[in-house]
């Protein structure tokens, strides 16, 4: 029975180091995957704004970046890392620094201004719609599908203020924030193969250690008490 047991911590141990393996290849992994979003990252040179405070800023003004913060976090529910905001590394290369630049993005394009001309006026079923002339548009929140396309000057100034170059970065900042995140589940899944590993290899460690302190006790003989002769 003891050697069974030995055999099951033998391999136990040998299955550890196979979870040890596992874990150290996720890590190279992922190591590869942060450098190579780091260079990308700094290849671009898009970072955020903080102030002599270390606080960040938008165009200049904390209100503003206030503002943006509120966007992200109470009207998209995206929980910020503040430990991934570093005005000493402010290149955006974390989740919460990608999904800030997003938000920035998007909160300035929700309340752009924009001029829309409409070259002459618009007839439907006989009835005046609109006049021609130039309009400012004040976008007072809408997303693209946010615009009424029947209304000639919303329809007009959907693709003046959501520009092909803002849907863009948007989608841009979106796939570097899924990254970064799957980089740090990655950093997570090595860790937990290293806990395991070294949990199955100290188990089979613990059943060798156990069966060879039985079995030298086993071995050690028995002497039985002589009465002295009278």
């Amino acid at each position: 029975m003891n050697k069974r047991f030995q055999r099951l911590g033998i391999g136990l141990v040998l299955m550890g180091f196979v979870f040890f393996a596992f874990g150290g290849y996720t890590l190279y992994k992922t190591q590869q995957g942060a450098g190579a979003l780091q260079t990308f990252s700094a290849a671009q040179n898009v970072k955020l704004s903080y102030n002599d405070q270390g606080q960040l800023v938008d165009r200049g003004e904390t209100a503003g970046a206030e503002r943006i913060m509120s966007l992200l976090v109470n009207d998209w529910g995206y929980a910020v890392d503040k430990g991934e905001l570093n005005p000493n590394d402010p290149v955006v290369n974390t989740a919460s620094e990608y999904m800030y630049q997003m938000a920035t993005i998007s909160y300035h394009t929700l309340h752009a201004t924009t001029t829309v001309t409409i070259p002459e006026d618009v007839v439907v079923d006989g009835q005046l719609v609109t006049k021609a002339g130039e309009y400012e548009f004040v976008n007072d929140g809408r997303y693209w599908t946010g615009f009424d396309r029947t209304d000639p000057i919303q329809a007009a100034a959907r693709d003046k203020i959501w520009t092909g170059t803002a849907h863009a970065l948007i989608a841009e900042l979106g796939v570097g924030s899924v990254t970064a995140s799957a980089l740090t589940m990655g950093l997570g899944i090595a860790g937990l193969f290293a806990l395991i590993g070294l949990t199955v290899v100290l188990t089979g460690l613990g059943l060798v250690w156990a069966t060879r302190a039985s079995t030298e006790k086993a071995k050690v003989p028995a002497f039985k008490q002589v009465a002295n002769p009278a």
